[in-house]
C-alpha cells in the first residue's frame, strides 16, 4: 500500500534556494497515487486554511501518476480562489512530463529552485 504525507516546515528562511521569507513552506513525501491522493486533499485544505503565501517543496515525491497531478492542481484552483500565492519547489519529472503532456504545465505554479 502506498504511503504519501504533507508536513508543515515552518516559516522560510530567506536562503538561496528556497522561498522569501514569510512564506510559510510545506513538504509532500511519498507516493502520489490513486490510493493517497484523497487524504492529501483533505491535508491540502487544512494547510490552505490560512493566510499569507505557502510553499511546497516535493523532492520527496519518489512516485507519482495523474491523480498526484490532480491533486496539484486542484490545491492551485483552492490557493487561488482563497487569495493565497502559491508556488511548488523540486516537481518530479515524472509530474513535470505528465503536466506537459496534458498541456497543463503553464498552470503549474513552479518556483526557481
Amino acid at each position: 500500500m502506498s504511503e504519501a504525507r504533507l508536513r508543515s516546515l515552518g516559516p522560510a528562511g530567506g536562503q538561496p534556494g528556497e522561498p522569501p521569507q514569510a512564506w510559510e513552506r510545506f513538504a509532500l513525501e511519498g507516493v502520489l497515487d490513486f490510493g493517497t491522493v484523497r487524504a492529501l486533499l483533505r491535508d491540502g485544505e487544512r494547510m490552505l486554511a490560512g493566510e499569507g503565501p505557502l510553499a511546497i517543496d516535493l523532492a520527496a515525491v519518489h512516485e507519482a501518476n495523474s491523480a498526484g497531478l490532480a491533486l496539484l492542481l486542484e490545491w492551485i484552483d483552492l490557493a487561488q480562489r482563497r487569495g493565497r500565492p502559491l508556488h511548488l519547489y523540486n516537481l518530479p519529472e515524472s509530474l513535470v512530463h505528465l503536466a506537459e503532456l496534458a498541456n497543463l504545465g503553464p498552470l503549474l505554479p513552479l518556483a526557481d529552485a
